[in-house]
């Protein structure tokens, strides 16, 4: 697969990134490496990188403004986004061929070529695995490529500490730090909050609840996000805030945005992606996300968290 996506770049002449909605730092990661690698090993090609931007992660990686006519002829890639209504910037269909790069379970089977890795721990791991598989066939990596994977994948594996943290997430970091990068002032910048945002952590710490089953949800309407002067996004950062409380199994975020709610599953064990599906989202089994419409929904969601809960202690002891 890498072999096909390195032979559809040589051929053509423009080249546009894609990656979800509300960007992570994978996303900004995996979409701008790719992006600064081929601009290194191709520096006669146009490549242009799309979407919205978050202000919290302009300092990884800034996006093109384009216009439609550029998509004429051109490859189309996108990474990190499992399914496409997620997919930032709805043109990705106007190009001559699609490719999608991602690392979720393959639902949503779209483009022309598709590689996904559900064993790898981000998808900045597989741009820098496509950077391996490429060195000697005319592939560089620059300090910028370097700076984006490195954020990408301490991002998804939440600093190597979540379990999905491959082997080669460490290998990865390792060689990319050996070679040179400087990687505090990454740090710095992914984990700098400003100080409204620290006041809501230390409000959902007070408020949240954790229940018999092992459940833990925290409710956000956008009452308490304009009381902290906190957007949406920023609260999202906020999911694991109390994630190593003592008997804790999975916790769910509930945050409000524009009309609808989001919807935040992470977990320990028990399996939340299937949740997640039930209200048109999805993700990785032990880290997902959806989008209600209603509060009414928040005690279904509930309920069938504490029954997957109480599955996996049935099947664990």
């Amino acid at each position: 697969m890498k072999e096909q996506i390195l032979e559809e770049i040589k051929k053509y002449e423009t080249i546009i990134i894609h990656r979800h909605v509300r960007p992570d730092p994978d996303a900004i990661g995996s979409q701008g490496a790719l992006a600064e690698i081929v601009k290194a090993s191709f520096p006669n090609k146009k490549v242009f990188v799309v979407g919205e931007e978050d202000r919290s992660l302009t300092f990884l990686n800034r996006m093109d403004e384009i216009d439609n006519n550029v998509y004429e002829g051109a490859l189309v890639i996108v990474c990190d986004t499992a399914n496409q209504p997620r997919i930032s910037d709805k043109r990705y269909t106007m190009g001559d061929k699609l490719i999608k790069i991602d690392h979720h379970p393959n639902e949503d089977r779209y483009g022309d070529i598709v590689w996904v890795d559900t064993n790898a721990s981000s998808v900045s791991e597989m741009i820098y695995e496509f950077y391996l598989f490429g060195k000697d066939k005319g592939l560089l990596l620059n300090e910028k490529a370097a700076s984006l994977i490195y954020a990408g994948i301490v991002g998804d594996t939440g600093r190597f500490l979540f379990p999905t943290t491959t082997e080669k997430a460490f290998k990865y970091a390792y060689e990319l730090v050996a070679n040179g990068l400087n990687f505090v002032p990454i740090y710095e910048e992914l984990y700098k909050q400003r100080i409204e945002l620290v006041h809501l952590n230390g409000y959902v710490l007070q408020h949240f609840s954790l229940d018999e089953t092992g459940v833990g949800h925290m409710k956000l309407p956008m009452s308490v996000l304009e009381k902290f002067n906190v957007s949406p996004s920023e609260a999202s950062l906020l999911v694991n805030a109390f994630s190593d409380v003592e008997g804790i199994k999975v916790w769910v975020f509930f945050i409000e945005e524009n009309g609808q709610i989001r919807v935040r599953f992470r977990s320990k064990g028990p399996i939340v992606n299937t949740i997640a599906a039930t209200f048109n989202g999805g993700g990785h089994p032990l880290a997902s996300g959806a989008t209600i419409y209603s509060w009414d929904d928040v005690e279904p969601i509930l309920q069938m968290l504490r029954n997957v809960c109480m599955e996996y202690d049935s099947k664990t002891e």
